[in-house]
């Protein structure tokens, strides 16, 4: 096993992709945070996710949706609601966390985001995702530059 390796950052990468994947449903068919979280209760990857941040990150995407991409907009070249529903749901998250997670590093976030927008999203979505959290970490976070 590398010594870089942390269960605790291997465990919430999970929760953020599992997360990305629960809000691209709730993009799909809209329901109650809490739904998505009992139906994502039973995915084989659960058990290795940290169940409580994947818990904030849905419950807070959901709730937050509107004022999420309010704040967002200005860094956009369209509206949020003509975003791809992967690269949308990968900005709440990554949105929730820069916002409200400031023990995560922004960079944390950034390359976590990328990560799951590379895997996930359409072809050049990722680099669409590290513009826009880019300026967002700069607007958001300027203390940590």
């Amino acid at each position: 096993m590398s010594r870089n390796f942390n269960p605790q950052s291997a465990a919430r990468a999970l929760a953020r992709r599992l997360a990305v994947q629960a809000l691209y449903r709730w993009q799909i068919n809209a329901g109650p945070w809490q739904d998505l979280v009992n139906e994502f209760s039973t995915e084989p990857d659960m058990a290795r996710a940290d169940g409580e941040y994947f818990r904030t990150l849905v419950q807070s995407a959901v709730e937050q949706q509107e004022a999420l991409d309010a704040a967002l907009t200005p860094f956009l070249a369209r509206s949020a609601a003509l975003l791809d529903p992967v690269e949308h749901a990968v900005l709440l998250v990554a949105a929730v966390e820069l916002r409200a997670a400031e023990r995560v590093p922004f960079r944390v976030v950034i390359n976590e985001a990328v990560s799951i927008a590379r895997r996930y999203g359409a072809t050049d979505g990722h680099k669409f995702i590290n513009g826009v959290l880019d300026r967002a970490a700069r607007a958001w976070r300027p203390e940590e530059r």
